[in-house]
């Protein structure tokens, strides 16, 4: 059993650019991995949890719990997999394991599926873009802390450093957040098509 797991939580090979947009809720993710993915005219993973949570929500009334978890991971690599097929030459994915592996440890009192930890630290992304907490709270079925952004935001930043992740934070405006991500992808792009040139 938990070599299938971890066989469904791999990344498969891929030779597009991926980056990840990464932070608390309600924090402008899905936004902007729509604008960037039309800006360059290539595909966006969103968020499986969202679907699969909603779907829990209407169909038994709950909210999120710890067996959950495993499931949505795993919808969530088959969706970046698949998708990583379609992108042209960069993948932009509204979450990550890492995401989930956060999520874990600051609801479940610091626990994490071994599985699932693994996974978070194995899979690779070009660049994440931490989004800040200065765009409103929009509430919905799912989301649930409105008042511990900040500590969210903090829990999420950790993260990333502990496992030494690049990445940069966004700000502002959506036309500013756009601007400064087109940015760093854009010279992701160029070092990722001067490596290619190299390999050949």
């Amino acid at each position: 059993m938990n070599e299938s797991v971890r066989e469904l939580l791999k990344q498969k090979p891929s030779n597009v650019v991926k980056v990840v947009l990464f932070g608390p809720e309600s924090t402008g993710k899905t936004t902007l991995s729509r604008q960037l993915a039309r800006y360059y005219n290539t595909v966006w993973v969103p968020e499986y949890a969202r679907e699969y949570l909603q779907n829990v929500w209407n169909n038994e009334r709950r909210t999120c719990e710890q067996k959950d978890l495993i499931p949505i991971a795993i919808g969530q690599m088959k969706l970046e997999n698949e998708l990583a097929q379609k992108a042209t030459d960069v993948l932009f994915c509204d979450t990550d394991l890492l995401e989930t592996k956060v999520y874990s440890k600051e609801y479940y009192g610091g626990y994490v599926d071994p599985l699932l930890d693994e996974a978070a630290r194995r899979n690779q992304y070009d660049l994440y873009f931490l989004t800040y907490i200065d765009v409103p709270w929009e509430a919905d079925d799912l989301r649930d802390r409105p008042y511990q952004r900040e500590e969210m935001f903090e829990a999420f930043k950790r993260a990333l450093e502990e496992h030494n992740k690049p990445y940069v934070i966004l700000k502002g405006s959506k036309k500013e957040r756009l601007q400064k991500a087109v940015k760093y992808v854009d010279e992701l792009l160029r070092k990722s098509k001067v490596t290619l040139r190299q390999a050949q």
